[in-house]
């Protein structure tokens, strides 16, 4: 596995090349982002009545283990480009470009995987409970549901960061494993995940005549301060906090081939001296 050191290195190159490429392509794999996640949410839901919430937590895993695997574009994880703008690889304009087009994709995928379950009738046994969630997340107080967004972005950017530690999808799938789970089992907020599971519960209360959240207070009491914590859990703590920490050796322990070339150099140049 990498070293904290070279998974910043790895990082920092990751962004780049997120923020280089089409504005299309950023799209593209942002709805397929959010429909992973989507659909590791419908499982979830099914897991939480029918096994318990470790078994919820467990199932939606999942979801990450398609982002990072099969590639794609999440918001959240994308937090982590923050490095890449702090060592001038990339720069504002590129980062910000990334993370609205990202955010709408996840979005796009989200609704589209909400509608398409909603119409098939798979929450018809647990329509009530869809919308329940929908209704508890939309009642969240302002300033707790920051406080839960910034909790649950530094588990999913610690879950994608140890991911770049790992050279198989074996070790891939395991390091999000935990870090996710937690985010799920303590009840945190992750705003991509709200991008299904709100519309969920507003599609299941328009079918059923129930009462259930607006579109405003979805987009005002949830959707616009987890994704503030979001941004400040994943951002700033995890991106801006390791970067604090090991841009200065990200050079010499991705490169140590050129280390060792270079030192090899110099002892030979002092042995012909002597």
């Amino acid at each position: 596995m990498l070293t904290p050191a070279q998974i910043l290195e790895k990082t920092i190159t990751v962004g780049e090349q997120k923020a280089n490429l089409k504005w299309w392509q950023m799209l593209v794999l942002g709805i397929f982002a959010g429909m992973f996640i989507a659909l590791a949410a419908t499982g979830a839901t099914f897991g939480n009545i029918y096994g318990g919430k470790i078994a919820g937590a467990c199932i939606f895993t999942a979801g990450l283990a398609m982002v990072v695997v099969a590639g794609s574009e999440l918001f959240t994880g994308n937090n982590l480009m923050l490095a890449a703008l702090f060592d001038r690889r990339i720069g504002l304009v590129k980062l910000l470009k990334n993370w609205i087009l990202v955010f709408f994709g996840n979005f796009l995928g989200a609704l589209f995987v909400a509608a398409i379950v909603t119409l098939s009738g798979v929450f018809g046994p647990v329509s009530e409970t869809v919308i329940t969630t929908a209704s508890a997340k939309v009642n969240l107080p302002f300033f707790e549901a920051i406080l839960r967004g910034v909790l649950c972005n530094v588990l999913v950017c610690i879950a994608v960061w140890m991911a770049f530690a790992a050279n198989t999808v074996q070790g891939k799938i395991a390091a999000v494993f935990l870090p996710v789970m937690l985010f799920v089992l303590c009840g945190f907020e992750h705003s991509v995940a709200n991008m299904f599971y709100i519309p969920a519960g507003m599609f299941q209360g328009a079918f059923t005549g129930a009462a259930a959240p607006t579109i405003l207070e979805f987009l005002l009491r949830n959707l616009l301060p987890v994704t503030i914590g979001n941004l400040i859990g994943g951002a700033c703590l995890v991106a801006g906090g390791y970067y604090l920490v090991y841009h200065k050796t990200t050079r010499v322990e991705s490169q140590p081939e050129a280390i060792a070339t270079t030192s090899h150099k110099t002892t030979k140049h002092k042995s012909k001296r002597a």
